[in-house]
């Protein structure tokens, strides 16, 4: 946990933060309690360094590496499994542009990573936006995982919609995956399409059949 609160302060100091280090340092253990809360099953610290992880190895791709990083810290700051539509995201997006602003990030670079959270809730990017296409890559990158951790990750959603009946959840989720399958690309950048598409598309259809009950 220290190691990734390391991480956040130094990302935020990349971006141009002010505050002190204590400061820094309570900002970065408060994500991770909201990482931690009880309702996450998917959506948790390991998820955060997950995608973290892909962004440090691909680093070379982005822009500005450290507002992707901090906008993968951000991305899920705020998250309601009973939430409608895309309200998880643009609440994520205003807690982003609030704290990083309170810690002294300029108000542009603030906002950009503010943009950049708004864009997981889609997952659609603009062309010429390699953070955007990093930010939404690495959140993706569990659909092209092995076939016990593409298990796990469905398995953790539903308990994250324990609340949802059977076909209503059914129905939402096939409508998920039926989008994620009308990408044109679900990875942007090259080097990961390259990797993970294939696998990706193979771990949706197969969930999508067996959602259907066509599997």
């Amino acid at each position: 946990m220290t190691s990734l609160v390391d991480e956040f302060t130094v990302a935020a100091r990349q971006a141009g933060a002010t505050a002190g280090g204590p400061d820094l340092t309570a900002a970065g253990e408060y994500l991770l309690s909201r990482w931690s809360e009880p309702q996450r099953h998917y959506h948790t610290v390991t998820h955060l360094s997950a995608v973290l992880d892909v962004i440090d190895r691909h680093a070379g791709l982005a822009a500005h590496a450290e507002r992707v990083r901090l906008a993968a810290w951000m991305h899920d700051a705020v998250y309601d499994p009973r939430a409608l539509g895309d309200a998880n995201e643009r609440d994520s997006a205003e807690f982003a542009e609030g704290l990083l602003t309170t810690l002294g990030v300029p108000e542009a670079t603030a906002a950009e990573v503010a943009r950049l959270v708004g864009l997981t809730a889609g997952h659609a990017t603009e062309e010429d936006d390699p953070d955007g296409e990093l930010l939404c890559d690495a959140d993706l990158a569990i659909l092209a995982s092995d076939d016990d951790t593409y298990a796990a990750y469905t398995a953790a959603i539903r308990r994250e919609y324990a609340h949802v009946p059977e076909d209503a959840f059914r129905d939402g989720r096939s409508q998920v995956l039926k989008a994620l399958l009308e990408l044109p690309s679900i990875y942007r950048l090259e080097p990961l399409r390259t990797q993970w598409e294939d696998k990706a598309r193979a771990n949706l259809r197969r969930e999508l059949d067996e959602v259907l009950g066509t599997a």
